[in-house]
């Protein structure tokens, strides 16, 4: 039996390589036989980087960076095996993550870092980047990237804004003359899992605001500061952003991508499986195992386990995933199906206790999946 073990990370405890890992060895233990391929995926957030370079053949390249707060910490970029494409996650240098919650404020958090992620790649003589833009800390719209990468972004008195959404609703002039030349020869292409547009009520402040630690008053202001961005952008760079579906990505990085730098936003799970190739290992399966740790209505938009699902059910190919927590997830002729959904806890216990105990609870949840397919099996007249 030849098994494609394709999931996402489980957020905050295992990446996707080592979720694949713990998958297998709960199938080997009954099934000794079976072949299993293991084949981390992303869509745009964490282990982007890691699925492209190893897909590639590619290797990854260290970087000192500014972090959200700027202050230097250690980044890195992938490179593929042709020296062609860079592989970037912004979350490794402007995500959530770096902060701890109590620094969460995304009216001083910048995407400065992520810019110079980006010159770090263009130092190194790439023609197209494949930037993923998930799990950003930032709602600056772009402006810190910019910054980084030569762009002057001044107020009315022509003083250079300082870094952060504070200083945006102050923009007066946007003016490319110094960026970067080796921007427009490359093709940037952003991989993104949400449609959000910058501003209102779907956008970038209202809906992502609050995780990254803004309260009620400073969404209000974010979002009006967005506004002005959007405004200004439209009015100098002649480029509309404000519903742009995915504008609002990482706290509009989105835009601030097709604005500053001509890049393309693109579907992050339909981008990667593309490069990767996906297609071609699910055909080569028996079965396609996928997940991630929660799967729940917002599984079926541009996730990985309904991206995932959705070529097994093209190709005819049974598919189940495997997830830490379980909500209702759309059934209809338009969403893809899962022939089976698996919540890995075995018996009631805080959340705390299934992430720190998440490896062995995918190893046992896969060995019970397919104990009861090995008697169902045996039923089959």
């Amino acid at each position: 039996m030849n098994i494609l073990i394709c999931p996402d990370k489980f957020k905050d405890c295992l990446n996707a390589q080592k979720v694949a890992f713990n998958i297998q060895q709960g199938i080997l233990k009954v099934i000794p036989g079976a072949t299993c391929k293991i084949f981390p995926m992303a869509d745009g957030g964490e282990g982007t980087v890691e699925t492209l370079v190893e897909a590639t053949n590619g290797h990854i390249e260290k970087v000192r960076v500014h972090d959200p707060l700027m202050r230097r910490i250690d980044s890195f970029i992938g490179i593929s095996a042709d020296h062609e494409t860079a592989f970037i996650e912004m979350a490794a240098a402007s995500g959530l993550a770096l902060l701890k919650p109590e620094e969460r404020n995304p009216m001083i958090t910048s995407t400065f870092g992520t810019g110079e992620l980006i010159r770090f790649a263009l130092d190194k003589g790439v023609k197209e980047i494949i930037l993923g833009i998930g799990g950003s800390a930032t709602i600056d719209g772009g402006m810190g990237m910019a910054q980084a990468l030569g762009i002057s972004i001044t107020d009315d008195t022509g003083w250079e804004t300082e870094p952060g959404a504070i200083s945006m609703g102050r923009i007066f002039q946007i003016n490319l003359k110094n960026l970067d030349p080796r921007i427009g020869p490359c093709k940037i292409y952003a991989a993104c899992d949400v449609k959000n547009p910058l501003t209102g009520p779907s956008g970038a402040a209202s809906v992502f605001g609050p995780q990254k630690g803004a309260n009620p008053y400073m969404v209000m202001k974010l979002d009006a500061h967005l506004n002005h961005l959007s405004q200004i952008i439209h009015k100098q760079l002649h480029v509309d952003v404000e519903e742009m579906p995915g504008g609002g990505a990482a706290g509009g990085l989105g835009a601030g991508i097709v604005a500053f730098l001509k890049g393309t936003l693109n579907p992050g799970f339909e981008l990667i499986s593309r490069i990767v190739k996906l297609d071609e290992w699910i055909s080569w399966a028996d079965l396609v195992i996928t997940g991630e740790g929660k799967m729940d209505f917002q599984t079926a938009f541009g996730k990985t386990p309904a991206g995932v699902a959705g070529i097994a059910n093209r190709l005819n190919k049974p598919v189940i995933a495997f997830t830490g927590a379980l909500g209702e997830i759309p059934r209809s002729s338009e969403t893809p199906a899962f022939d089976a959904v698996i919540p890995i806890t075995d018996r009631p216990m805080t959340l705390e206790q299934s992430v720190a105990n998440a490896g062995k609870l995918l190893e046992n949840a896969a060995e019970r999946a397919f104990s009861l397919m090995a008697v169902a099996n045996k039923l089959k007249p």
